[in-house]
């Protein structure tokens, strides 16, 4: 497994190997040790084709994420929102896919979203700290002032990730 730096404060990109014969692929997702946090709670999202996913957040219990594609390819975007931090308010896009083998580790202050780019996407995404309800935040998947290029003009929504908001009220 390769360790990839990025000019992002603990952000990492990991890329792997499938190992694979006529049965199939076997792959390592996670090493634990090249993560400062532990990760405790692990979920798993699928999606179509065009449905972008955030861009979310817990405000108060904020989360790292691990992220991992099982099937399928998303264009994953996390951006940063640590106020002190040198990229604060920049993105980093990367492309996951089963294919590539390729993981994030998102650390916790980013907002983080993923647009599915195959007919079906699988996502596994481990957390450092659980879900909470009343802590979670979405920021407009086409806010101006992040300025990232989702190549797609009219992605599929859910209704809540509609009702987002701008990032300049993020920390209001």
């Amino acid at each position: 497994m390769k360790i990839l730096k990025t000019k992002f404060k603990d952000l990492i990109v990991f890329e792997s190997n499938n190992f694979t014969d006529k049965r199939g692929y076997f792959r390592e997702l996670t090493h634990q040790k090249y993560i400062k946090e532990k990760l405790i709670f692990t979920v798993v999202s699928k999606s179509k084709k065009n449905v972008l996913r955030g861009l979310h957040m817990q405000k108060k219990l904020q989360q790292g994420k691990y992220v991992s594609v099982v099937k399928g390819k998303i264009l994953d975007v996390a951006v940063d929102c640590r106020k002190n931090s040198k990229t604060f308010g920049k993105h980093f896009k990367i492309i996951l896919s089963h294919k590539n083998s390729k993981s994030i580790y998102i650390p916790p202050g980013f907002i983080h979203g993923f647009l599915g780019k195959d007919k079906e996407n699988i996502v596994v995404y481990s957390c450092t700290n659980y879900r909470n309800k009343n802590s979670e935040i979405g920021v407009l998947w086409n806010d101006k002032d992040l300025n990232i290029d989702w190549k797609i003009k009219k992605p599929i929504l859910s209704e809540k990730d509609s009702k987002n908001i701008p990032f300049n009220k993020l920390n209001n």
